[in-house]
């Protein structure tokens, strides 16, 4: 099997796991409390409240026609590329209607509200982190880019604006503003999850122990260390600064390592958001 195979097979997998958590929190959460929400699901919500059928079947029908609409105007790479997180994600809804139908946890709208903004959060931020797309209501903001030239962002606001609004006519107020702290709770929880894993904080050390510093952080640190020729700006006097990346929980050994050897050292520490490359996404070369 090629390794192209194989990441393809594994990006599939990343897209099913992460849509049969977004089903179970929406049939678990959002179908008991009559809170709402945006995106395909909050469009299958208004189509159920005019017909008479089940959400499984409203969203299904839904992403099959934004799917064709993605395969019209954007191409049949898109199209084939959107197709596992189009189709998915109502059929996987419709087992769990069958498995799950009569399971419900709380009708406590709040309870469910953030429960399920933690179901959507985790489940997208699987979806992006495996480079994937959940299809559904992301394929007409890029259509509009792609037509207009206005920012996906921007119009995926508008877009869930619009069926928010469509959703005031069937919900009471009080739902709609659940649905929006559902929103905010899981863009906060995507941003996290998004971020696990990779979040790494850098370091900068100034001294005159040099050498020693950069030694015992290669040796017992196990940690790469780069120097930087800087000056001074009070005395103009050049030497070399020390740069390390390394994980939060070595950051005390790190501090008390460099404090052992000069207690007078400049130290200074900084978040960086996503580390990549040799000793953290790739092995280590010794």
């Amino acid at each position: 099997m090629s390794k192209q195979l194989k990441n393809q097979l594994k990006t599939m997998l990343m897209v099913i796991i992460g849509n049969m958590i977004y089903a179970v929190g929406i049939q678990i959460f959002l179908v008991p409390s009559n809170i709402v929400t945006a995106g395909a699901t909050g469009l299958g919500l208004i189509v159920t409240n005019i017909i008479p059928v089940k959400l499984s079947y409203a969203i299904l029908v839904i992403n099959i026609v934004l799917l064709l609409l993605g395969l019209l105007f954007l191409g049949k790479e898109f199209a084939i590329n959107s197709l596992v997180g189009s189709l998915s994600y109502p059929i996987e809804l419709m087992i769990v209607e069958r498995v799950l139908g009569n399971v419900v946890l709380t009708k406590d709208p709040l309870l469910c509200t953030i429960f399920l903004g933690l179901s959507v959060g985790i489940s997208l931020g699987i979806i992006i982190h495996a480079g994937a797309s959940s299809g559904g209501m992301d394929i007409p903001p890029i259509i509009v880019n792609r037509l207009f030239k206005i920012p996906v962002s921007v119009s995926m606001y508008a877009f869930d604006g619009l069926i928010v609004v469509g959703l005031i006519q069937f919900y009471d107020a009080e739902s709609i503003l659940y649905g929006i702290v559902l929103v905010l709770t899981y863009t906060i929880v995507l941003d996290k999850c998004l971020m696990m894993g990779s979040s790494r904080v850098e370091v900068k050390i100034v001294s005159q122990k040099t050498e020693e510093i950069k030694k015992a952080i290669l040796e017992n640190m196990d940690r790469g260390a780069t120097l930087i020729s800087a000056r001074g700006g009070y005395n103009d006097e050049q030497f070399d600064m020390i740069y390390t990346v390394i994980s939060n929980r070595e950051l005390n050994k790190l501090e008390k390592l460099v404090k052992d050897i000069d207690e007078e050292c400049f130290l200074t520490v900084s978040k960086a958001t996503e580390v990549r490359g040799r000793g953290f996404t790739l092995d280590k070369q010794y």
